[in-house]
């Protein structure tokens, strides 16, 4: 009997020692750390989802309301619709998801504001184009904009998590493009056949 207690000891001691130089590791990890404090991962989560949701969604509305409209105030309200409602709808949706898996309440309320915030922020980015130029320089411009957006924003995240930076630009900027093609599509067709 004492035999084993002996050997329940030593693995205890080995086990420490292996938690020991793991937690060793994992201090000296640079950027990652941030991502395990729940404030970071939630705010992490709402930029992310804001920024790929709000210029997707806004070169989409913006490029499908250009196609059949041509109007400069339609593009506009159009911006400004998809950045107050979505941007409530989206961070409730990213609220309630949040919840479903039951996450720390302040990751949830942080992933939930971060969502609110940046959504409507680079949705908004887009009107800037719009004011300032002719809506087809506008539309051009907002298509440059966005793409260095979801660009910039997947080497980042892709260099965060170790993982090839092109293969996470080549799949994102392929998703908006796909996206913006779609409505052009969908507009033009709408507006020859009305």
């Amino acid at each position: 009997m004492p035999h084993c207690n002996w050997v329940d000891i030593r693995k205890l001691s080995s086990v420490g020692e292996v938690y020991s130089e793991k937690r060793k590791a994992e201090k000296l990890r640079p950027t990652t750390d941030l991502m395990e404090n729940a404030s970071w991962k939630g705010a992490w989560k709402g930029i992310s989802f804001g920024l790929a949701s709000g210029v997707i969604t806004t070169l989409g509305m913006m490029v499908g309301i250009d196609a059949t409209t041509n109007s400069k105030l339609a593009v506009l309200a159009s911006i400004l619709a998809i950045a107050i409602a979505d941007s409530f709808s989206d961070s409730v949706g990213i609220h309630i998801s949040e919840e479903s898996e039951g996450k720390n309440p302040k990751e949830v309320w942080t992933a939930t504001l971060f969502t609110l915030i940046s959504k409507f922020t680079f949705a908004m980015s887009f009107t800037i184009p719009v004011l300032l130029l002719d809506l087809s320089e506008a539309i051009v411009a907002s298509v440059l904009w966005g793409f260095a957006l979801i660009a910039g924003f997947s080497y980042f995240n892709a260099r965060q998590n170790r993982r090839n930076p092109a293969k996470e630009v080549a799949e994102n900027t392929g998703i908006a493009m796909a996206v913006i093609t779609v409505t052009y599509i969908a507009g033009k067709t709408l507006a020859r056949l009305y």
